[in-house]
């Protein structure tokens, strides 16, 4: 809505040592995912020089690319959310009053913190179980499957420490709710 900027718009965490705390690692987080898309696009270039320049083949940088990518788009998560990157549809909070806006803030970060809490459950069951049995690739390359599938416990777990982070720091009254500033 016009008059109504939130692009930008980083979490606050005011003097809060846990909430800097959680900025700080979900910034690192960031990073890291950034790293792993240079290095896909890096590995990218080199298995294209092997194939279209060298005439060879590639064994193993397909799937590194691929597993790279979902892993920085996992990893990444918590960086975006801390940005307010994500997706956003601030219609409804706009509309409503400061005290209202206030408890749909509390009820979305709730079964927001539910669902990840859930895949995170999930995504770390996966992990183990491909640890535990040894999975790995059908590929030549045949990469043990559990170091790409860390990715799931890991972006996941990055992913609810910052949404319980902006929980607590709209509880608190360090951030607004939804990053809205009241009327």
């Amino acid at each position: 809505m016009a008059g109504h900027d939130t692009s930008g718009r980083v979490a606050r965490t005011g003097d809060n040592p846990f909430l800097r705390a959680v900025a700080a690692i979900s910034t690192f987080a960031g990073w890291c995912s950034a790293a792993m898309i240079v290095a896909a696009v890096f590995i990218t270039c080199q298995m294209i020089f092997i194939r279209f320049v060298l005439n060879g083949s590639t064994i193993w940088q397909t799937e590194a690319v691929v597993y790279l990518a979902v892993a920085a788009t996992l990893i990444g998560l918590p960086y975006v959310q801390r940005l307010r990157g994500h997706v956003n549809v601030d219609l409804i909070p706009l509309l409503l009053p400061a005290r209202l806006r206030f408890g749909l803030a509390v009820v979305t970060s709730v079964l927001s913190i539910v669902i990840v809490a859930v895949m995170l459950w999930y995504g770390f069951d996966y992990w183990h179980y491909a640890f535990e049995r040894g999975w790995k690739s059908d590929t030549v390359w045949g990469v043990r499957l559990w170091i790409p599938y860390l990715a799931l416990p890991v972006g996941f777990g990055l992913f609810l420490l910052q949404l319980i982070a902006d929980f607590i720091a709209v509880l608190i009254g360090v951030d607004t709710p939804f990053g809205l500033e009241a009327e």
